[in-house]
């Protein structure tokens, strides 16, 4: 069976370590929307040991911060869905208060057009480097 995950990057990648990765998801309607992506074919948070689940949501609290800095948006969605991909990744997903779909979910019906916002990459890794670098993680 075909992973997409254990295929490809899954987005353009951000970081990259030997357990997991951080990729921007290219959607212009959510630029900076992350997605933390467990590098072994897993499904469940809970099919991982104590301190992988610590460890793997360090870098997903960690790509949360990067996009808070760099993308300044409203509200910050983090989701673990895996319904249409069961590998396990977190999306880390900036929201607007005048986005396509809020204050839905952004897979949910939109409410209007959406107003753009931009988002760099290379500002993006630099946040992301620099949040993975701290003692916390």
């Amino acid at each position: 069976m075909s992973c997409e995950f254990c295929d490809t990057h899954g987005g353009e990648l951000l970081w990259r370590d030997a357990f997991c990765r951080v990729v921007l998801v290219d959607d212009a309607d959510y630029p900076g929307f992350c997605r933390v992506i467990l590098n072994r074919h897993v499904q469940e948070m809970t099919d991982l040991s104590a301190a992988d689940r610590a460890r793997l949501m360090g870098v997903v609290f960690a790509a949360e911060q990067a996009v808070r800095e760099v993308v300044r948006p409203d509200k910050i969605n983090l989701a673990s869905l895996g319904n249409m991909t069961p590998h396990l990744h977190w999306h880390v997903i900036p929201r607007f208060a005048q986005d396509k779909h809020f204050p839905n979910p952004i897979w949910g019906e939109a409410k209007r057009e959406g107003v753009k916002h931009a988002a760099s990459s290379s500002a993006l890794k630099s946040a992301l480097l620099a949040q993975l670098e701290s003692p916390a993680i």
